[in-house]
C-alpha cells in the first residue's frame, strides 16, 4: 500500500475511533445511560432537557448524514428544524429508538468513510466546500459538545455517577 493510501487508511480508522469511541470524552451511550425518569426534566435556568438534547443530536447527525450522502438532500430549516418541539419523548420506546437511530446513522456515516474510493478532501459537488472529512468532525465535535451538556444535565439532577 503507498504511503498515501496507508495514510488515508489510518486517517479513516482514528475518524472511526472518534465517532464511535469517545476518545477524550464519554461515549453517548454512557452519557444516556440513565432512569428513563429524568430524560424529560428541565433543571433550573435551563432552557432544554436531555430528550431535547439526544434528539438535536439525533436530528443533526442524520442531516449531516444525508448531506454527505445525497446531493439532492435538503436540509431542515435552522434553528427550528434541527431541535424537537417536544420536551419529552411521548413513551421510553421513543427513547430507546431514537438512541437506538443515532447508533445507525453514525455506523451508516462509518460506512461512508470506509467505503471503495471514499475521498476525504474533495469537496462534494454540491454545497460549499465542505468534503467528507469535515463532516466526520463536525458530526464528533457537534455531539461531544452536547454530551457534556448531557452529563452537567444529568449531575443537576443527581442523575450522574
Amino acid at each position: 500500500m503507498s504511503q498515501t493510501g496507508q495514510s488515508a487508511k489510518s486517517i479513516i480508522q482514528q475518524l472511526t475511533e472518534l465517532l464511535t469511541g469517545g476518545n477524550a470524552h464519554v461515549t453517548l451511550e454512557d452519557a444516556t445511560n440513565m432512569s428513563f425518569e429524568n430524560v424529560s426534566k428541565k433543571p433550573d435556568n435551563l432552557p432544554y432537557s436531555i430528550w431535547q438534547l439526544v434528539e438535536h443530536i439525533r436530528i443533526s447527525q442524520w442531516d449531516i448524514l444525508e448531506f454527505s450522502r445525497d446531493p439532492k438532500y435538503q436540509s431542515p430549516e435552522w434553528p427550528t428544524g434541527y431541535w424537537p418541539k417536544e420536551e419529552a419523548p411521548a413513551d421510553e420506546k421513543e427513547w430507546k429508538n431514537t438512541l437506538e437511530q443515532i447508533k445507525k446513522d453514525r455506523e451508516e456515516f462509518v460506512e461512508l468513510l470506509n467505503a471503495p474510493g471514499a475521498d476525504l478532501y474533495t469537496p462534494f459537488p454540491h454545497g460549499s466546500g465542505q468534503n467528507l472529512l469535515r463532516e466526520a468532525l463536525l458530526i464528533a465535535d457537534h455531539t461531544s459538545y452536547h454530551l457534556g451538556q448531557i452529563i452537567i444535565v444529568r449531575r443537576l439532577l443527581n442523575d450522574w455517577k
